[in-house]
């Protein structure tokens, strides 16, 4: 239907009311919303919007993530298309849109910013300057995506300088990540042109980015979780702050998405009508989408939920559309072209041996739901004159192997992964999306990698002891597969319950160490080249 009526109980956000009520559709717009004398009993409002999302993250291309979404009342996302910008540069970016263009979903994608994130890693492509001019004039893309290198702005890099100058040339908002950025720094970065951030995770840190004339989005994600520490900015800055996901992976959108942020918004006593202002109309005035507001005239883009506490989505139309009833939805399926930049290569486990050359052992400290890691020094567990995995203290091997070309592994050692056996691998590690594994022994951790190479991308968990092989193929760009969610997400549960089954206390795992190659965020990570100081931002040894 783009043509016809809906009657409930209208939620007016900006009038902070409700009221019954016949919206009138006509061609895919609002014509008339009409106050009625019946007494329904469901709501409508505004669909939701994730203000900030990798869509890549869903394991989904973008035509499977409208379908999950819009189950869940999305009807629109601000997209950051860097992760497969990473693998294939401009062409992965035309790759996103052209795949959107399929679905009546409503996505709004970015400009990459900072591809590759930064030179100490090796990716599979380039975005320059030029290429992010002429993607802000295309009209698909409607801001510069997240800039991470904040220490770049902060010390006048010029490309950094001129790609924030080529978005406000274009009059399109640029994205904000700066975790941990307080104080006159903050000040800083964001005067040079930054309008939102995501990245915050204490209030105190969001609190110096308002005052700074920041927009908040308030994230919580599968791995990245701020959601509790920030939550009360909602009724405190309700006019500057939004919500996200940022990374999702596809059993928790199959599960729900930014209606379920509302309702813990509206139990934690959040006023639902400065839930709703986040939810559904701040990113539309902020990134300027052409997403319906629920008023005369806009496009029909709107939702019917059960109530304004629960808000279990019954039915979701976009421009007049129903595209999601009774948790199904009438968007059809398109298969998806696969594209990729992949050299597989074969790792053999004595690759992977470290010579115990120190005394004390530099260890990356994982942090379940935050991206930030913590750098700790431990004592080498030594044998045969090789430091190796220490299950007892739960100090595991980490390794990261070159996927764009044949090279040695770089190797570091990481806690709090909790194995104690197997190994888990996966090609989506941020952002340049190199192999990736930790595990409990160096047989287990090669043929872990071994099966992702020869996948072609996807994620793995092995436990040679217990003859398990389990391999989730993400063909299209190393990211994503081409099923649907439901599809996806079954396959990934069956990794993640292995992996838990083996001592993981993460709750996502999978998502977690897809972040410890990402050396824009502090303060120890490991890339492709060697293990690096996200604080000093340079490389530093690993036995001392």
């Amino acid at each position: 239907m783009n043509t016809g009526s809906v009657v409930g109980n209208v939620v007016d956000i900006s009038g902070r009311s409700t009221f019954p009520a016949k919206i009138a559709i006509s061609d895919g717009r609002i014509t008339a919303i009409e106050p009625s004398e019946s007494s329904p009993s469901t709501y409508l409002l505004p669909g939701f919007i994730d203000a900030h999302v990798h869509v890549e993250s869903s394991m989904l291309v973008p035509s499977e993530f409208a379908r999950a979404a819009v189950i869940h009342g999305t009807v629109a996302t601000v997209s950051d298309p860097h992760e497969i910008g990473n693998v294939l540069g401009v062409s992965g970016v035309e790759y996103m849109l052209d795949n959107a263009a399929n679905s009546p979903f409503k996505f709004y994608f970015g400009a990459p910013s900072c591809v590759p994130a930064t030179t100490f890693e090796t990716a599979g492509a380039a975005i320059s300057v030029a290429e992010v001019e002429k993607l802000l004039a295309d009209s698909r893309i409607v801001y510069l995506s997240e800039m991470m290198n904040f220490p770049g702005v902060l010390h006048g890099d010029p490309e950094c300088l001129a790609k924030i100058a080529a978005a406000k040339a274009a009059g399109k908002p640029v994205d904000g990540h700066a975790p941990g950025l307080r104080g006159e720094e903050a000040a800083r970065y964001i005067a040079a042109g930054i309008t939102t951030d995501h990245e915050c995770f204490t209030k105190e840190e969001a609190l110096d980015k308002l005052a700074a004339g920041c927009k908040i989005s308030i994230r919580e994600g599968s791995a990245a979780r701020n959601f509790a520490a920030l939550y009360t900015l909602l009724s405190e800055f309700p006019q500057h702050t939004m919500l996200c996901s940022d990374d999702k992976h596809p059993d928790e959108l199959e599960h729900g998405h930014i209606n379920l942020l509302v309702r813990r918004a509206v139990e934690h006593g959040i006023d639902v009508f400065d839930a709703l202002q986040a939810a559904c109309l701040n990113p539309i005035e902020h990134y300027q989408l052409n997403v319906g507001q629920l008023r005369v005239g806009d496009p029909a883009d709107f939702i019917e939920v059960d109530s304004l506490s629960k808000f279990n989505v019954l039915r979701t139309w976009i421009d007049g559309q129903l595209v999601a009833e009774k948790g199904a939805t009438s968007i059809p399926r398109v298969e998806p072209k696969v594209v990729n930049q992949f050299v597989s290569t074969t790792i053999e486990s004595a690759a992977l041996s470290v010579p115990a050359e120190g005394e004390s052992l530099k260890v990356i400290e994982a942090l379940d739901g935050q991206l930030i890691t913590n750098s700790l020094q431990h004592p080498p567990k030594v044998e045969n004159g090789q430091v190796v995995s220490d299950t007892g203290r739960d100090i595991l091997k980490l390794v990261v192997v070159n996927r764009y070309e044949a090279a040695t592994p770089a190797i570091a050692f990481i806690s709090n992964f909790g194995l104690k056996r197997g190994a888990m691998a996966s090609s989506v590690a941020h952002d340049s999306h190199n192999v990736i594994a930790v595990g409990t022994n160096d047989d287990d951790l090669a043929a872990a990698i071994n099966a992702v190479m020869e996948a072609g991308g996807g994620l793995s968990a092995v436990c040679k002891p217990e003859d398990l092989r389990l391999v989730l193929p993400l063909p299209v760009a190393g990211l994503m597969a081409t099923g649907t969610c439901v599809e996806v997400a079954a396959a990934y549960k069956k990794l993640d319950q292995a992996v838990k089954s083996w001592g993981s206390p993460l709750r996502a795992p999978y998502m977690t160490l897809s972040f410890m190659a990402l050396l824009v965020i502090p303060s120890l990570k490991l890339s492709d080249r060697g293990l690096f100081d996200g604080s000093r931002f340079e490389f530093t040894p690993l036995l001392s």
